[in-house]
């Protein structure tokens, strides 16, 4: 996990995964260069539509609150809030 925090690019981690991630940094980072053919180079190693269609789903709701908690200075949960929260979603998921 560590190694994909620091490089997602250089971390020993799936095709497909990276692929999602250059995506997803595009979308948040530089939505303008956002286009078809990024798209379909994930579409190209695997990733299907539908888990394309969800992490962007993910990515635009934590985008709006990280930008919501920016404009409105929402203060963070203590630390011991993050490990708690990991474990629910791990076992309960988003839904």
């Amino acid at each position: 996990m560590r190694l994909v925090l620091a490089d997602y690019r250089t971390a020993p981690i799936d095709e497909k995964l990276r692929a999602m991630l250059a995506l997803l940094e595009t979308l948040t980072l530089e939505p303008d260069q956002l286009s078809a053919d990024r798209v379909r180079a994930v579409l190209a190693v695997g990733v299907t539509r539908e888990a394309i269609r969800d992490a962007f789903y993910v990515a635009f709701l934590f985008n709006t609150y990280d930008r919501l908690a920016d404009t409105l200075g929402w203060e963070l949960p203590d630390s011991s809030y993050y490990p708690k929260a990991g474990r629910f979603l791990l076992k309960k998921g988003y839904l």
